[in-house]
């Protein structure tokens, strides 16, 4: 029995529990929305998880962070490195997308480490079997080792997977009536592109979707339904390919309602400023207010090395507009592989950006955590700042760097400092 076929019997699990403790929120809020679909809690029925956490309307925004190897650099031990990092500054997800090395064995690290839900995209794995050994293309995946390969990693116990199953005849084709600057940069996405033009033939995910939702329901997979073609680029939002393509997802999140799965929908990817409002509010609407999780999105292309603050700008309109789910960008991308430190970097942006929405959104809690900063900044007592500041260790490097003389206040102003108003 999956979660949601447990909460429409009015059932309250371990998970809805933790979960309402969490959010400070009745349990009755988190059974009603996970019930209608405005809520998942991503929670595999083989896995233990330590820290799960729900995705959705009413609640706080939570953070996904990525990781995992390259065909060009493999260190698993860098890799748990950094979801020990992205965890310990607030990420509530982490996605292993990993396309380099023993990729079973890297995954079941993650799962077996990871105190938060863990997501994958499994069609990686089916391209790196395929390309394997240099015999065959991407266009020659295996429709049965597509399906194999979730039912494996939905044994292994990952929690939600990224399926591709708006990719299809209809939407390739509209994109081929209407050319982009970028074309699919979503790495899933193309694969499945370069597969149904070669083949001529129907997406598998697409055209199979009963036997996915068979298989999701099974483990209580969270099914979170890929933005194949999100743009990569300002130019290219928001436009009839990225249209048709939700249209599409917000049926089959009906569909998997229907059959009790859990299910969310990912949005861009690269969206100008002023689009990005609409964007949200049309997902929404048309994913019949599903939880949303927005890759960003990046709100300018021109700042390669600061793209965790074009996605935190992004993110932070998105959220507060709705969005229930943002994925980390960090300093290195476009650009490399991410290290620890670009890691914790990009973490610690979209957590910037969550908060500032979750203000917007009234969120139980956020209000007050500035109003406490406040308060204590006024009387200088920069214990308590330290305390409900977002980051403490870099608080206290700052803070260390001012003179002895000037522990009262800080060196920006000194002895003139505003908040000493009774001198």
């Amino acid at each position: 029995m999956t979660l949601t076929d447990s909460v429409r019997q009015n059932v309250v699990t371990k998970e809805i529990e933790e979960v309402a403790k969490y959010e400070n929120l009745p349990t009755e809020v988190i059974i009603k929305g996970v019930a209608d679909g405005s809520i998942v809690i991503p929670k595999n029925v083989n896995r233990i998880q330590k820290m799960p956490r729900a995705i959705g309307a009413g609640l706080k925004t939570k953070i996904n962070a990525n990781l995992g190897t390259s065909p060009d650099h493999i260190n698993v031990k860098e890799e748990l490195e950094k979801m020990e990092i992205a965890v310990k500054y607030g990420a509530d997800a982490i996605m292993d997308l990993s396309t380099g090395g023993n990729l079973l064995e890297m995954r079941k690290e993650i799962l077996a480490q990871c105190p938060v839900q863990v997501g994958t995209v499994p069609i990686y794995q089916v391209a790196c079997e395929t390309v394997k050994g240099g015999k065959k293309k991407i266009s020659q995946m295996d429709s049965e080792l597509m399906f194999d390969v979730i039912e494996q990693q939905a044994e292994q116990g990952v929690d939600f997977m990224t399926i591709h199953c708006g990719v299809n005849m209809e939407t390739v084709s509209m994109l081929d009536r209407q050319p982009r600057l970028m074309g699919v940069v979503s790495r899933g996405g193309s694969f499945l592109v370069k597969w149904i033009r070669a083949n001529k033939r129907e997406n598998p995910y697409y055209e199979q979707y009963d036997r996915l939702l068979k298989i999701a329901k099974k483990y209580d997979v969270t099914l979170s339904l890929g933005d194949g073609f999100r743009p990569g680029g300002t130019p290219d939002a928001t436009d009839g390919p990225q249209i048709a393509e939700l249209s599409i997802l917000g049926e089959l999140a009906l569909r998997a309602r229907k059959e009790g799965v859990q299910v969310m929908i990912e949005g861009p990817g690269h969206i100008p400023l002023d689009q990005v409002q609409a964007n949200v509010l049309l997902a929404k609407r048309m994913t019949h207010n599903s939880p949303l999780y927005f890759l960003g999105p990046l709100v300018t292309d021109i700042a390669p090395g600061y793209d965790h603050i074009t996605s935190a700008i992004g993110g932070a309109i998105a959220a507060s507009h709705g969005v229930d789910f943002i994925c980390y960008v960090t300093p290195a991308e476009h650009l490399r592989l991410p290290d620890v430190d670009d890691v914790k970097e990009g973490v610690i942006a979209s957590k910037i950006a969550a908060h500032a929405a979750d203000i917007v959104k009234n969120v139980k809690g956020a209000r007050e955590q500035d109003y406490n900063m406040s308060k204590y900044r006024k009387e200088r007592n920069w214990e308590k700042q330290r305390e409900f500041c977002i980051d403490p260790v870099k608080f206290d490097k700052e803070r260390a760097k001012i003179a002895p003389n000037l522990k009262d206040t800080c060196s920006m102003c000194g002895e003139f400092c505003s908040m000493r108003d009774e001198e």
